[in-house]
């Protein structure tokens, strides 16, 4: 990641540096080798012509030799053979990864209550190694971190949520969505803040119109050379507006966004997405919180804004703000991918198909020659809000599903319930479908 500060995610950092490491030891090996293997072959032809020299009758064969020797002009030279660079250099990959909505709600808020304050360490421990072996990961926080009165009716979160979405290996937050004011710009301004104060980069709204001039609307990352812009955009902000002078704070995708969502804010849109294309990034992620709640539907108006948004450049486009997983479209010759809604990644799991979702992993591949970026892949990590009463511990938690239904084939202490067992065979089916765009039941 390019840091606009000096307190951006140390822990990618250490991650470069020890691939860095690795890297160069490689290369010190494959340079022993290859120097082993020109002694190896100076040291036979040495003891060859040694052998020759001490045998009988080689010495006229060797002045011979000499006086035959034809002097070629100095501008032709062997041929020799271009060897290709490893593959490695031929290409880079990196991984992006993304999960949905993290709600802040009041149960959300009592899973990370301890004795001695709030500690969030258990309910994103199970999905740790899948956050944090990308090399930058994404997820969309609907909530404020303004103080208390934690939990629902305010949408307000303490600090120790960050601190362990960090921890978990959280690159950048999503802070364009229906909740970026829920408690005014002043609670929008905080939790820019403390944000940015955790190590962790918001996208897609602004303290104030001057940040946003400064930022132009994107934020831009790198990984393994790789330059990576991101943008955010949400539909709407709960039925409010932004207050005159401050209607910059938040990138919106409608010109109607406190009421009926049926203008395409095409001007706004365009103009954020040509400042992405000035800074001539490799590949271009917009992270949109738009669709119907609860629903399936995909409008007619988001299939615009994904028309305009490939037009002006975006590769690649993540959903968040149905609540539901909705379906991935790769499209392999033109390198984008499009996935519609992620579902919820944290939260009351209570609405039809709020418990399961995924966890995306996004392969983008630079080809080094001709400097061309792609996503060549994806694949995804199925996961499963546990409620308090679907495990023995009565920990509410996010889990990897898999995994949880091995404890439980495997009788493990503090493995779930029978019946949350059951709906998870049940998600994991319903998962697959949702990606392919089958429409199904929650």
């Amino acid at each position: 990641m390019t840091p606009q500060d000096d307190e951006l995610n140390k822990r990618r950092q250490r991650r470069d540096e020890m691939r860095k490491k690795r890297e160069a030891e490689q290369r010190r090996l494959r340079a022993g080798l290859v120097a082993a293997g020109v002694i190896a072959v100076i040291c036979a032809v040495g003891l060859f012509w040694m052998a020759r020299k001490n045998a009988p009758g080689e010495a006229s064969l060797e002045a011979e030799t000499q006086s035959n020797l034809v002097t070629m002009p100095s501008s032709t030279t062997a041929p020799t053979e271009t060897q290709p660079k490893a593959w490695s250099e031929q290409t880079t990959t990196i991984h992006v990864r993304a999960a949905g909505d993290l709600n802040i709600t009041d149960s959300v808020v009592k899973s990370g209550l301890t004795i001695t304050g709030y500690e969030f360490i258990r309910p994103f421990m199970d999905v740790l190694p899948t956050l944090s072996e990308a090399d930058l990961t994404v997820l969309n926080l609907e909530g404020n971190i303004v103080g208390e009165p934690y939990g629902t009716e305010r949408t307000s979160a303490p600090t120790e949520i960050l601190t362990a979405l960090r921890n978990a290996g959280v690159d950048l937050i999503q802070m364009a969505n229906s909740c970026s004011i829920n408690n005014g710009l002043i609670g929008l301004n905080s939790t820019l803040q403390a944000i940015a104060n955790s190590g962790m980069e918001p996208v897609g709204a602004y303290a104030t119109k001057q940040d946003f001039q400064r930022a132009k609307g994107y934020t831009i990352c790198e990984a393994k050379g790789i330059k990576i812009a991101f943008v955010a955009f949400t539909k709407g902000l709960s039925g409010m507006g932004l207050p005159s002078g401050s209607e910059d704070c938040v990138n919106i995708l409608y010109e109607d966004y406190d009421s009926t969502y049926k203008k395409v804010n095409k001007e706004g849109i365009t103009k954020i997405l040509k400042n992405v294309a000035a800074e001539k990034p490799d590949i271009t992620i917009a992270l949109l919180h738009w669709g119907s709640e609860g629903t399936d539907t995909i409008s007619d108006t988001q299939e615009e804004i994904v028309k305009l948004m490939k037009k002006q450049g975006v590769q690649v486009i993540i959903g968040s703000h149905p609540h539901r997983l909705h379906k991935i479209e790769h499209d392999k010759a033109a390198g984008t991918l499009i996935a519609y809604s992620l579902g919820d990644f944290f939260g009351d799991a209570t609405a039809g198909g709020s418990n399961y979702s995924i966890i995306l992993d996004i392969a983008i591949t630079k080809d080094n020659q001709s400097g061309q970026t792609r996503v060549t892949d994806f694949s995804f990590t199925p996961i499963y809000t546990l409620k308090e009463s679907d495990c023995a511990d009565g920990d509410r938690r996010v889990v990897r599903i898999s995994q949880a239904m091995y404890a439980y084939e495997n009788n493990f202490v503090d493995s779930i319930t029978t019946a949350c067992y059951k709906d998870m065979q049940y998600a994991m089916t319903r998962i697959a479908a949702r990606i392919r765009g089958e429409k199904t039941s929650s």
